[in-house]
């Protein structure tokens, strides 16, 4: 008789959790085992930079595979249990506690990591965020604070900055590049976004950088800038991005190069390891790429998952993301292209807009502020490619589900 297969994977995130799910429902027989560092059960991550900070929510009030957890699904959780190192001749891998797990097929999800930078070491009153310690840590001192200083104009950043402005704190960012949101949206929409912020309170300021850092007798800080204009603030949040967490596969050979090499099988340069999620980079239509969303994470978690266990699925998801700040819904949808030949802007009320980049007569990229119900028509222009007229699209008059039906 055959020994059942063993999947084990190395993670907690949703790239984790959706390739042990996916693992189990490609081979039923499998022993899937999921190794995670953290003590809980495997939580969603967007909440930590908006509900839990507000109050809205707990971490564990989001788990990631629902209320019955992963172990409702068949799948084995060893929570503390951070891997140290990968045998991949005797193909083990062997934990912080000295545990040694064989396997058949092993899957890294190891996520992503805060950049860090050394003006600023996380400790009191100086958060970084990622984790629900971090998460319920800043949480804590927001409650007691009535100023934020947060280091990083991104997504992160910024959602962080509209909770502290609706709880009442003096709120400055200082983002070293000319604009917020830089490296995500056009500069139109990184006005948009701005605005609301200046409306909100919070103070923004631009091609400013932190220079020195010292505590006051207060016990909070004052930060010197490039600027020669310091920043006072009770606590400071640190949101500058996030790099690959391939340090284990990099110590075991496997292929690293700014995150873990795959195909889009999700394969490694080892048979025996797959890998998805924030870790990776892989082949997308402009060179490799590296994604760092939640979609992306669970839906690459899933296809290595099934090709780990036995399947032979092919990796070619729509890459998008969202973020909210005060009522604001952004989404980003697409492959953003570095010259596109245009970009459209449609309208859509006075807290609503809807922007596109075009190559050529189809959507490459959409960026939309409070305009979900026009995402599932906009998914489907941009996966079938459809062409598309741009002054139609630029008319909020004419329904984007009429492109679609002139195209069948």
């Amino acid at each position: 008789m055959t020994a059942a297969r063993k999947v084990v994977i190395v993670g907690c995130g949703p790239a984790a959790v959706g390739a042990a799910m996916a693992a189990r429902n490609q081979d039923k027989s499998a022993e899937v085992v999921m190794l995670g560092d953290e003590h809980c059960e495997p939580y969603e991550k967007p909440p930590l930079s908006k509900a839990v900070l507000i109050g809205k929510a707990m971490p564990h009030d989001a788990p990631i595979a629902g209320p019955a957890g992963v172990a409702g699904k068949g799948i084995t959780l060893k929570t503390g249990a951070a891997v140290k190192s990968i045998d991949r001749a005797a193909k083990a891998a062997t934990t912080e506690n000295g545990e040694r797990i064989a396997y058949d097929a092993l899957i890294l999800a190891t996520g992503s990591i805060n950049r860090t930078l050394p003006l600023f070491p996380p400790g009191r009153g100086i958060h970084y965020l990622r984790t629900e310690a971090e998460a319920l840590a800043l949480k804590a001192e927001l409650q007691g604070a009535k100023s934020l200083l947060v280091v990083g104009g991104g997504l992160i950043g910024l959602e962080v900055a509209s909770v502290a402005a609706e709880l009442g704190l003096a709120t400055t960012v200082i983002e070293i590049a000319p604009r917020i949101l830089e490296r995500v949206c056009d500069v139109e929409t990184s006005e948009f976004i701005h605005e609301r912020h200046r409306r909100a309170g919070v103070d923004i300021r631009l091609g400013t950088g932190a220079t020195a850092l010292q505590r006051v007798p207060s016990g909070g800080f004052e930060v010197d800038t490039n600027l020669g204009v310091p920043v006072t603030a009770d606590l400071i949040v640190v949101g500058v991005g996030v790099i690959a967490e391939d340090r284990l596969a990099r110590s075991a050979g496997v292929a690293v190069q700014d995150g873990i090499m795959v195909d889009d099988h999700c394969r490694t340069s080892d048979p025996a390891i797959f890998a998805a999620g924030d870790c990776t980079r892989f082949h997308g239509p402009h060179g490799p790429v590296r994604l760092e969303n939640w979609r992306h994470a669970q839906q690459h978690g899933s296809v290595a998952g099934r090709n780990a266990a036995g399947g032979d699925q092919t990796y070619t998801m729509l890459p998008s993301y969202w973020s909210e700040q005060y009522d604001m819904y952004i989404q980003g949808m697409g492959w953003p292209i570095t010259n596109p030949n245009r970009r459209v802007r449609r309208p859509l009320g006075e807290n609503a807009t809807l922007m596109f980049e075009l190559d050529g007569p189809r959507i490459a990229y959409v960026l939309g502020i409070n305009a979900q119900r026009d995402m599932g028509p906009l998914r489907r222009l941009i996966e079938q490619r459809i062409a598309v007229d741009a002054a139609e699209l630029a008319d909020p008059a004419k329904p984007l589900t009429n492109m679609l039906k002139a195209k069948a």
